[in-house]
């Protein structure tokens, strides 16, 4: 991968159609960010009809390697802030359980290793919730250990779980404020 001078973004997109589309808005906001894109999020895609093009500072990165070879940047400083978002039930209760075997769960895994903040916006986040779906709004009702794993996960140093998108926006512009800030 080329060397970079500029600490960036790393945004994992999951399998989750929760809010994706706005999700996917809030990334092209950003500059100099890399998208990982799980295999589920692959699927949510085509299912929504929504192509992988960013701006110029945007790289992509798909979930190709058993061993999550990108997430090896954030050794080197590549990385500023990690958002996972959405983030669902299966990537949050593996992040909990500390098992990093995706692109997604790696990249937190990495990003707490390094002590990097981590932006979660968890789905499953109360006992009743309407989403849009690629044909419409649904009804959703979230099990108690999926409701249970996004508490716990709310415990970890250097994660702030988010539960709307609107408290999505705020995390990521105030995490923007605070990089540039720093710099």
């Amino acid at each position: 991968m080329t060397r970079l001078h500029t600490p960036r973004w790393a945004w994992v997109l999951t399998g989750s159609g929760h809010f994706f589309i706005e999700c996917f808005e809030l990334i092209r906001s950003l500059d100099h960010c890399d998208v990982f894109v799980t295999k589920a999020a692959e699927e949510v895609l085509r299912m929504y009809g929504l192509k992988l093009d960013f701006s110029d500072t945007t790289r992509v990165l798909h979930d190709k390697t058993a061993s999550a070879v990108p997430v090896g940047e954030f050794y080197h400083g590549v990385y500023h802030s990690v958002v996972i978002a959405p983030a669902t039930s299966n990537t949050v209760a593996k992040c909990v359980a500390g098992i990093s075997d995706t692109i997604a769960t790696n990249v937190y895994a990495q990003a707490g290793k390094c002590r990097l903040p981590s932006i979660v916006f968890a789905c499953d986040t109360a006992p009743e919730l309407e989403t849009m779906a690629p044909h419409g709004m649904v009804k959703v009702y979230p099990r108690p250990v999926d409701l249970e794993n996004t508490e716990r996960l709310k415990a970890f140093d250097y994660t702030e779980v988010v539960e709307s998108f609107a408290e999505l926006k705020l995390a990521v512009a105030r995490r923007k404020g605070e990089v540039e800030g720093s710099g």
